[in-house]
């Protein structure tokens, strides 16, 4: 298949998945979400048995993209149509989360809010030493829901109160000391350490870490779905909020915004 939004690299056992909207800083659009599921069934479909993900130029990726927050800063959309809008990110999420081959995160620059979310639920995160984390959604009177049900999974409710409710941004050592990342590689050895991580993979039985990943997977399903669901619903009940409206224009118009609490 052709991608818009990136870059499919498959190598034998391996498979590479380069975001490829540098001059957007791979922010997230919704043709890269659908690029990126399909191309994650395509590769899933493959000889691969691990796929390496990480972006173009110097982001990894920046989140939302700006013409989608411009969209929701404008337009209002049935409550139905913004569930279903949080959906298809919850999908993403999870497909990441319990995607069936070994995934390694190169996070070769800033990885914010939904770019962090791709970067850190990735079974492996290898972060150069300048990557940024960071949840902000907050900052601009959204919400981080959905990824809440996966960050207090990975490390615990009180370092996710932290950066959920701050909406703070952390450098590569802070991510990895909270659990975020496993490794920091410098930038110009980042790819070589993912492929030789995935090369230590390889060597392992196929079954092992399909039935290993199966594990992990079906250990949580149904909390995932129970904890999802309020998940969407809360992203649907913040979009109908007077902050919502003013924290995206107050971004958009690049201004301090004045929260009004309701």
């Amino acid at each position: 298949m052709s991608y818009h939004t990136l870059r499919l690299e498959p190598e034998g056992d391996l498979a590479t998945l380069t975001f490829s909207r540098p001059e957007k800083r791979n922010a997230i659009s919704s043709e890269m979400i659908a690029d990126l599921m399909a191309a994650l069934d395509e590769t899933e479909r493959s000889h691969a048995r691990v796929v390496i993900l990480t972006g173009a130029g110097k982001a990894f990726s920046s989140g939302m993209d700006l013409e989608a927050l411009k969209a929701m800063a404008t337009e209002t959309p049935s409550a139905d149509a913004v569930r279903e809008s949080s959906r298809t990110m919850a999908r993403m999420f999870r497909r990441i989360y319990e995607f069936p081959k070994p995934l390694i995160a190169a996070v070769n620059g800033p990885a914010i809010a939904g770019g962090c979310g791709i970067a850190t639920l990735c079974d492996f995160t290898l972060a150069a030493p300048d990557a940024k984390f960071g949840y902000t959604e907050v900052r601009i009177g959204f919400i981080p829901a959905i990824v809440s049900v996966f960050l207090i999974r990975q490390i615990g409710e009180k370092r996710a109160r932290d950066l959920l409710l701050t909406g703070r941004i952390v450098g590569a050592e802070e991510a990895r000391t909270l659990g975020l990342v496993n490794e920091i590689v410098p930038a110009d050895k980042l790819m070589d350490r993912a492929r030789e991580l995935a090369a230590q993979l390889i060597e392992n039985s196929p079954i092992s870490l399909t039935y290993t990943k199966r594990l992990l997977r079906e250990r949580s399903a149904t909390e995932l779905d129970r904890e999802l669901e309020l998940a969407i619903e809360e992203n649907a009940r913040i979009r109908s909020t007077g902050d919502f409206r003013e924290g995206l224009s107050a971004f958009l118009e690049k201004r301090k915004p004045v929260w009004q609490g309701k």
